[in-house]
C-alpha cells in the first residue's frame, strides 16, 4: 500500500455466524457496468466536500445495524454531508458484486464501496477506483497517525493483492483471523484443563476425546462449504494451503494438506466433531453445552455476546501440527472513479482513520478486529468480550492472507468439494483431493 509511512521508507462463519464468499465469480460485463456507472467510467468532479454520498457495503441486518450507528456517528461530527448508507444482505461477494453492478448499470449512483479481501485485486484491475496517493499524501498530517498504526504486514497485503499497478485504491477497515472459542462450562464438566494459548492438534484430539467421553458434547463443527472458517485454518497451522503464495497454482494435494484432511476426517469418523453437512446448529448447542468450541474471528462475537456466554467463553488460537496459522481477510474502503463528490467521499474515508470512528465502531460490537494496532490493543476492542480476545488481532502475525484468484468462486467450489469427499470418505483423501487440485489448476 502506498500510505505515506510507505513513502517515507521507499473483515460460525466470517463476519458473523455469517457466510462470505468470493467476489470472483462476477463475470466481466458485470464489471464493465460498474464501471462505466459514472457515464464514461471515470473522471467525476470532485465536488466541495459537501453534499450527498451514496455508500455501498455487504451486511446482513445484524451488520447493518452496527453499521448504521458507525454512520449516524459521522453525521454528527459532519452536517455538511449527508450519508446514504446501503447495507445488501447478500450470501457471497459474488452476488453482492452482482447485485451492485445492476444496480449501478439501472442508474443508481454510487461513491463509496467497502470491498473484501476477496473482491479488491479483482475489481481494482477493472478500472473502478479512484487513486488514492495524491489525497494521502496532501492530507498527511491527518493520515500519517493512521498509517503509523496499521499492521505492517496488513500495508504489504493490502500493497500486493489490492493493487494491480501500485496505486493505493483502498482504505483498509479492519480485518480477521480465525481463532477457538472454548466453552468454560463444557471443560469443567470433563474436568479438562483449558490450554493456555498455543496447543497442538495432539492436545485437540486427546481433550476432544476426554469431553465425549465425559459429557457426550462434541468439539468443534467440520464442514466443508465455507473454506475461510472451515478449511484454510487446519491446512495453515499444517504449512499447507489451497494456493501458492501468488495464487497462480493449486497446491491442494500436498502431503502436508492430505495429512491436514486426514486428520479432520479421523475426527468426523469417531463422531469427536457433527456430523458435517447436517442441520446443527453450533452457537445454540455451544450454549446448551453440547458443543465445547466454537471456531472463528471477531465475527463469532456478536452470537456469544447475545447468548451471555462471554464470561462463560476463553479465546485460544487454532491447534497447529506443523506451527500457529490463520486465514486473514480484510476489508477496504475505495471511492468509485466516477463519484461526482470525491471530496466529501475523501473527508468520510479521512473519518473511518479516526481513533474516534475505530473505537465507536468496536464499542458497538463491530464484527472485525480494528485496523488500527492502539485500537486493537484499548478497552473499547476488549471490553465485553471473552478472556483471549486479543489473540484475534496478534494472528495477524502469524497468519497467510486467504487466497482469493479472479477465479476464486469455482476455485472454492472445488476446495469446497475435493475437502468434502476426503472428509467423509467418499474417496481416498488423496484421490479426493489430487482431483479437486486438477479442477482448481484448470480454473486458474
Amino acid at each position: 500500500m502506498r500510505s505515506t509511512r510507505a513513502a517515507s521508507q521507499g473483515s460460525i462463519e466470517r463476519r458473523s455466524i455469517l457466510r462470505a464468499g468470493p467476489l470472483a465469480a462476477l463475470s466481466v460485463p458485470a464489471l464493465g457496468a460498474l464501471a462505466a456507472c459514472g457515464g464514461d467510467g471515470g473522471g467525476g468532479d470532485a465536488g466541495d466536500g459537501t453534499g450527498e454520498l451514496n455508500l455501498i457495503y455487504m451486511g446482513d441486518a445484524t451488520q447493518q445495524e452496527t453499521f448504521q450507528a458507525l454512520f449516524d456517528e459521522f453525521q454528527k461530527s459532519h452536517p455538511e454531508i449527508t450519508l446514504n448508507a446501503n447495507g445488501i444482505a447478500s450470501g457471497d461477494w459474488a452476488t453482492f458484486g452482482n447485485t451492485v453492478s445492476t444496480r449501478i448499470a439501472g442508474g443508481e449512483r454510487a461513491d463509496i464501496i467497502s470491498v473484501a479481501t476477496e473482491g479488491q485485486r479483482l475489481m481494482s484491475s477493472k478500472g473502478l477506483f479512484e487513486p488514492l496517493d495524491e489525497l494521502i499524501e496532501r492530507d498527511s498530517e491527518e493520515t500519517q497517525e493512521f498509517y503509523d498504526n496499521v499492521p505492517p504486514r496488513l500495508e504489504e497485503w493490502l500493497d500486493t493483492y489490492g493493487s494491480p499497478d501500485d496505486s493505493t485504491y483502498f482504505v483498509p477497515g479492519g480485518y480477521n483471523t480465525v481463532a477457538m472459542y472454548l466453552n468454560r462450562d463444557v471443560f469443567d464438566a470433563a474436568g479438562v484443563e483449558m490450554p493456555d494459548t498455543d496447543w497442538t492438534w495432539d492436545e485437540f484430539r486427546s481433550i476432544a476425546e476426554t469431553i465425549k467421553e465425559e459429557t457426550g458434547a462434541f468439539m468443534t463443527t467440520a464442514g466443508a462449504g465455507f473454506p475461510f472458517g472451515q478449511i484454510l485454518p487446519w491446512l495453515f497451522t499444517n504449512d499447507a494451503s489451497t494456493l501458492s503464495e501468488d495464487w497462480a497454482t493449486a497446491t491442494f494435494d500436498s502431503p502436508e494438506a492430505v495429512e491436514a484432511a486426514e486428520f479432520v476426517k479421523a475426527l468426523v469418523d469417531d463422531e469427536l466433531v457433527p456430523q458435517p453437512g447436517g442441520e446443527f446448529d453450533g452457537a445454540t448447542q455451544y450454549q446448551r453445552g453440547s458443543l465445547a468450541t466454537l471456531t472463528g474471528g471477531r465475527y463469532t462475537l456478536p452470537d456469544v455476546r447475545r447468548l451471555e456466554m462471554v464470561d462463560q467463553t476463553k479465546i485460544v488460537n487454532f491447534p497447529n501440527n506443523a506451527g500457529p496459522g490463520t486465514p486473514v481477510g480484510w476489508d477496504g474502503w475505495a471511492i468509485f472513479k466516477a463519484s461526482e463528490n470525491k471530496e466529501a467521499a475523501w473527508t468520510f474515508l479521512k473519518w473511518l482513520m479516526s481513533v474516534e470512528a475505530s473505537e465507536y465502531y468496536a464499542e458497538q460490537g463491530g464484527t472485525n478486529v480494528p485496523v488500527r494496532e492502539d485500537v486493537a490493543a484499548s478497552d473499547s476492542f476488549l471490553d465485553n468480550a471473552p478472556e483471549g480476545t486479543e489473540l484475534i488481532a496478534t494472528g495477524i502475525e502469524f497468519g497467510t492472507p486467504v487466497p482469493s484468484p479472479d477465479q476464486q468462486a469455482l476455485v472454492d467450489a472445488e476446495v469446497n468439494k475435493g475437502w468434502e469427499a476426503a472428509i467423509l470418505g467418499n474417496q481416498p483423501v488423496q484421490e479426493a483431493l489430487s482431483a479437486a487440485n486438477e479442477a482448481m489448476q484448470e480454473q486458474l
